[in-house]
């Protein structure tokens, strides 16, 4: 029994409703700067269980430049995290909503 695109999709629905309610809720850098890893994780299901139900590559294909991005993105969101720590000693959203050094 191999499992249904349905089920890859519900998944997907799920892991990216967890990385919104993250978003929403979380007052850390950090933990909000996951959730919205996981939401793009959770697209990148999405893309892979569409390509691979139509048997197309060019699903994967943009799941590799997605990621390549999002690696990019990683690398520079903790470079400005690691900044705001230094500056504010906190990683509190609150406190670096004004980002004035």
């Amino acid at each position: 029994m191999t499992p249904q695109l349905s089920w890859y999709l519900a998944l997907s629905a799920m892991l990216f409703t967890i990385g919104v309610v993250g978003v929403l809720i979380k007052r850390n850098v950090i933990s909000m700067f996951m959730c919205i890893e996981l939401m793009l994780n959770a697209v990148n299901l999405t893309f892979v269980a569409f390509s691979s139900f139509f048997h197309d590559v060019s699903g994967q294909l943009f799941v590799f430049i997605v990621m390549t991005v999002a690696a990019a993105e990683a690398a520079v969101g903790l470079g400005i995290i690691i900044t705001i720590f230094r500056n504010r000693e906190s990683l509190d959203v609150d406190d670096a909503s004004v980002l004035k050094l």
